[in-house]
């Protein structure tokens, strides 16, 4: 089983932490991550992009010129979409991006992030987290104590609106709970930092 230091507010050693290997060392599964986050991404898509066709723009209901004589090429209506203020043809319109995935795969593909995180050491953890007031310089200076640069997920047991607050204007850091860790957030994040009460709730 796999062990971790788990640091101060300071970044200093005060003890160790067991990683669970059922969540932090299974066999890594891309193709299923990939998918896991593709619905993900899908899912966050509103879907409420609209263009006009030719029926739905303004105007257009006489016929421009005659058919024959003029020498010109024939046309029906300035509305086709062949000319310039016309409607679009086959443009989008809204819809669900929303993709199936099952439970199983998503639990799967948590796991092989937080293994992934885990083998390549990108994952710390805190023995509490605590802030006596919201003050983002001490946010600041807990990431600069644990020497955790680039973007960072940070997991806590529970919500806490002081903790938050602190957190909340340094763009590179997401705060999240164990229930709503997700594939995408541990991919994207450069580190992983889990509160040691966060650690022992987390179950992928």
């Amino acid at each position: 089983m796999a062990a971790v230091d788990v640091l101060d507010q300071a970044g200093k050693k005060v003890g160790q932490a067991d990683l669970d290997p059922a969540v932090f060392d299974v066999q890594v599964n891309v193709p299923v991550m990939h998918q896991v986050v593709v619905a993900g991404l899908a899912a966050a898509r509103a879907g409420t992009h609209s263009t006009k066709t030719r029926a739905e723009v303004r105007g257009g209901g006489v016929k421009p010129w005659r058919q024959k004589g003029t020498g010109r090429a024939r046309h029906g209506s300035i509305r086709s979409p062949i000319w310039s203020g016309g409607g679009i043809a086959h443009g989008p319109k809204p819809r669900d991006y929303t993709m199936r995935v099952n439970r199983k795969m998503r639990r799967l593909a948590l796991r092989s992030a937080l293994t992934d995180r885990a083998r390549e050491g990108r994952i710390k953890v805190i023995e509490a987290l605590s802030f006596e007031e919201p003050k983002t310089a001490q946010a600041a200076g807990l990431l600069e104590a644990l020497d955790i640069p680039g973007r960072v997920l940070l997991i806590t047991e529970a919500p806490d609106r002081t903790v938050e607050k602190s957190f909340r204007n340094l763009p590179f850091v997401k705060l999240v709970h164990p229930r709503s860790l997700s594939t995408y957030d541990v991919l994207y994040a450069d580190w992983v930092v889990f509160t040691q009460p966060a650690l022992q709730g987390v179950r992928a």
